[in-house]
């Protein structure tokens, strides 16, 4: 029993290595035991490096050791199948694709890199010139995702403060940061990481400092280095991301709530009609080609920048404040 419990174990780290092993760029048995420390696999230099060894000397495999120099390096040879993913089909490979691309900040790293094998058979299966896969091929240039407002080019991101922050959210560790505020005053600060959320082209933390109670939005592009703290923590109960997100905090609110009134040039507020500012906007018609718009929502900054964007175009602006 226990020879096959061992077998068992050996077969189960030798596919979690398996799926880590690139086709075009070569890994050391060093990085994979990274990878392997990633999704919770420890095990010496030594064990990965003698699996490898014997991994690499299946010639059924098609794996391709490079023994030129130390450390190996290893990769799949060019026409094996790998870790193929037969039953995966030209939708789901489409949807796959979709979603490298549209989630690739929003999951942790180490779940991205885990599904590499995955993404690689899908693009695989997106390579074919069956008529079928030409036109799955061809969707991802026929759907965009347009900005509302002038696009802007994202912002550097020091290198391994993502991997960092999303490790310490997921896996809900303290997280050490060297933070440089839009002031410039730079401070070592520890956080309890409670969200990561995308506004355009930037990234931000949401997390409560040590020793507080209140949550604050730490931009990752000002986070200059990064370090997820062994230390774990408790989830705070009272903390709802969505609610968060509802009460407008990332449009640099405090959650009040007004019954806001203005008018607007038809031609400037038309849009309001089809896409409204809440569930219980009211839209009045005026005389000389005005709208007298009437809606629930939550006061802020952002609310400020958006009406300030009509210029003239808008006026009697009204925000009466809706007590409990």
């Amino acid at each position: 029993m226990p020879q096959r419990s061992d077998t068992l174990e050996t077969t189960l780290l030798a596919l979690e290595i398996l799926r880590h092993i690139p086709r075009k760029h070569k890994i050391t048995a060093k990085e994979l035991q990274q990878k392997l420390q990633c999704a919770g696999i420890k095990r010496d230099l030594r064990s990965v490096q003698r699996l490898m060894a014997a991994l690499s000397d299946s010639a059924a495999l098609g794996i391709e050791r490079d023994d030129r120099s130390k450390p190996y390096g290893f990769r799949w040879q060019e026409q094996a199948r790998g870790m193929a993913l037969g039953q995966l089909t030209l939708h789901e490979s489409l949807l796959l694709q979709l979603a490298q691309e549209h989630l690739k900040h929003l999951l942790p790293v180490h779940l991205m890199q885990s599904m590499d094998g995955f993404f690689a058979q899908a693009r695989r299966n997106l390579d074919g010139q069956s008529p079928n896969e030409r036109l799955a091929r061809q969707w991802s240039s026929k759907v965009r995702v347009v900005a509302t407002s002038q696009p802007l080019l994202p912002p550097a991101i020091a290198p391994g403060v993502l991997e960092e922050v999303s490790e310490a959210l997921y896996a809900n560790r303290w997280l050490e940061l060297d933070y440089q505020n839009a002031a410039g005053v730079r401070k070592a600060v520890k956080v309890m990481p409670l969200g990561l959320a995308q506004q355009g082209p930037r990234l931000y933390l949401v997390c409560r400092y040590e020793g507080f109670d209140n949550e604050r939005s730490l931009a990752l592009h000002r986070i200059r280095k990064a370090q997820a703290s062994t230390l774990g923590f408790e989830r705070p109960t009272n903390f709802d991301f969505q609610r968060y997100d509802d009460d407008g905090r990332f449009g640099f609110g405090e959650g009040e709530r007004v019954r806001l009134t203005f008018e607007v040039e038809r031609d400037a507020g038309f849009h309001l009609r089809e896409t409204p500012l809440s569930h219980d906007q009211q839209v009045e018609d005026l005389a000389d080609d005005w709208l007298r718009i009437t809606a629930t929502v939550v006061d802020s900054a952002m609310l400020h920048w958006w009406l300030r964007g009509f210029g003239t175009a808008v006026r009697a602006v009204q925000r009466d404040p809706i007590l409990a």
